[in-house]
């Protein structure tokens, strides 16, 4: 049985397409397949099928839809039963997207003969727009960019292939394609430049370059990165280290984007996002977003000044200062056409407020292919370890991996917090989730973390965080219906100490290697250490 999803979604046995039943069953089986040997909670299932309102028989319809299902897919027993949810047991061979992957993952440890080839192969599995016909439920909508990410990903790196091979004319249209589709996005456009230089088109080389900082500077409000302006004063020279392989690897830097509405709050901002950029080296954009025409020139300014000065302590930057009417979507769109690693913003007044975003942050939570990471409380960060309450849920990786990379670059102490043990409920403690969680970020990171065993809620947190330098929280998993949620706002309220609220992206978090195009999977038991929201 062949599941494919990278295109509309089928499922094709012995040759035969097999019929899947109506539109609930069909989002159903594409929650699992995007989530392949993962398990997929019945409270995400329920939220996804059913949104924000869902009916009071809700698990009972789901286990219906499942039973469905499973009968549609007879005799192949894919669909299992594991708390707290359903998975699906699939191997490359199954399904197309994890073929896709795999072909892309041996390609990153090969030549470049064999790279293109493999690449090609991946490439070729697409049929169309992923998840075509499901266009229009909203889960879709998020997992069609994550997986569009991917083959745009995997689409630059076999034009890398190709210019490593010297077929720099036989690129060049297909390029022009890619630059026409994505005008924004500098590595199609690094690969134009590189493409028509090596095929004696200098001046058609550099006049790309010319064209691509007009419509940086009118667009968005930044220069192009110091990695283009360098490949351009490489062309003017005519250095020959363009015409080796090594060429296109030095055009991908990576980033991370720094977001204020308020220049006081940019330092509480810069002592996160500085550590941050230094293992590996990325470079920061350095945002504001104005309403008011009368504002532009001081804050640019003051940023000017800000990137200078970052400048001195060897930090490469870039900002981006321009007046708009819709804040978010210009975030997202900034870190949609770069390699923005992590999206860093200050929390609107009302956040605590209220206990949900405002529109402008509700739509870069939505929309925003990476990691996002929202600052709350007054404080600055002292000295003493950062504090992360771990219970193995999908935001709570982010968050772990983000506290984990900060641990690392400001070399302290990572601390994990988790649930004491409670025989009145027969619940055991936490220390087997938190030391599998530690011997992960070991493998990924490189430091050891310390396992704490606290009271569940918000006083437990609050105790533990006391003397921290920064307290990192996940997101619920049902932000959209509960916003930061009843828990996880008292302990912002209640903490002496900054906090940062981390939502997971679709692109590869931070502490991911460069040739990651996936975000790592993580499959463990869900012990959480914050009680159902309320």
């Amino acid at each position: 049985m062949e599941f494919r999803i990278l295109g509309p979604l089928e499922v094709v046995d012995q040759g035969r397409a097999l019929p899947l039943g109506g539109a609930m069953q069909r989002t159903l089986l594409a929650l699992l397949l995007t989530r392949a040997n993962e398990v997929v909670s019945t409270d995400r299932l329920i939220d996804e099928l059913w949104g924000a309102e869902p009916p009071r028989t809700a698990a009972n319809a789901l286990q219906y839809h499942v039973s469905q299902l499973r009968r549609a897919l007879a005799p192949h027993e894919v669909i299992v039963t594991q708390a707290p949810g359903y998975v699906i047991r699939v191997g490359p061979d199954d399904l197309d997207l994890l073929r896709f992957e795999l072909l892309v993952e041996e390609a990153q440890r090969a030549p470049p003969e064999l790279a293109a080839r493999r690449l090609r192969e991946a490439l070729d599995l697409w049929s169309g727009p992923p998840l075509a016909d499901l266009a229009h439920e909203s889960f879709a909508q998020t997992e069609i960019l994550r997986l569009e990410e991917l083959r745009l990903a995997a689409l630059e790196r076999r034009l890398d292939a190709d210019l490593a091979l010297g077929r720099f004319a036989e690129i060049v249209s297909e390029v022009k394609v890619l630059v026409s589709e994505h005008p924004l996005r500098e590595r199609p456009r690094t690969t134009l430049m590189l493409a028509l230089y090596g095929s004696g088109r200098q001046a058609e080389a550099l006049e790309v370059y010319r064209e691509t900082r007009r419509l940086l500077v009118d667009e968005l409000g930044i220069e192009p990165s110091q990695a283009l302006q360098d490949l351009e004063q490489a062309i003017l020279r005519q250095d020959p280290a363009l015409a080796s392989q090594e060429a296109p690897a030095v055009m991908r830097p990576r980033a991370i984007m720094v977001v204020t509405t308020d220049a006081e709050r940019l330092e509480n901002l810069l002592a996160i996002a500085e550590p941050l950029t230094r293992r590996p080296a990325r470079e920061l954009i350095l945002a504001r977003l104005l309403h008011e025409e009368d504002e532009l020139a001081a804050a640019s300014a003051s940023l000017s000044e800000r990137r200078d000065a970052l400048a001195q302590r060897g930090i490469a930057s870039r900002i981006a200062t321009y007046t708009t009417g819709e804040p978010g979507a210009d975030v997202v769109r900034l870190a949609s056409e770069y390699e923005v690693d992590l999206i860093l913003l200050d929390a609107a007044p009302g956040l605590l407020e209220s206990g949900h975003p405002d529109q402008d942050l509700a739509v870069v939570l939505e929309r925003a292919p990476c990691d996002v990471a929202v600052l709350v409380g007054s404080g600055e960060m002292a000295t003493g370890p950062l504090v992360t309450p771990f219970g193995g849920a999908e935001h709570d990786w982010s968050a772990i991996e983000i506290a984990a990379w900060l641990a690392q670059s400001l070399e302290t102490t990572l601390q994990l917090l988790g649930t004491d043990a409670d025989p009145a409920l027969e619940r055991r403690d936490a220390s087997r989730l938190l030391s599998r969680a530690s011997m992960l970020v070991q493998q990924v990171v490189g430091i050891v973390t310390e396992p704490v065993l606290i009271r569940p809620g918000e006083e437990g947190v609050l105790e533990a965080a006391r003397d921290a330098r920064l307290l990192v929280v996940g997101l619920s998993d049902r932000w959209r219906t509960e916003g930061i949620g009843h828990t996880r706002l008292a302990v912002a309220l209640g903490a002496e100490v900054p906090t940062l609220f981390v939502r997971r992206g679709l692109r590869p978090g931070g502490v991911a290697p460069n040739e990651t195009l996936t975000r790592f999977t993580w499959t463990l038991g869900s012990e959480r250490i914050l009680p159902p929201e309320v």
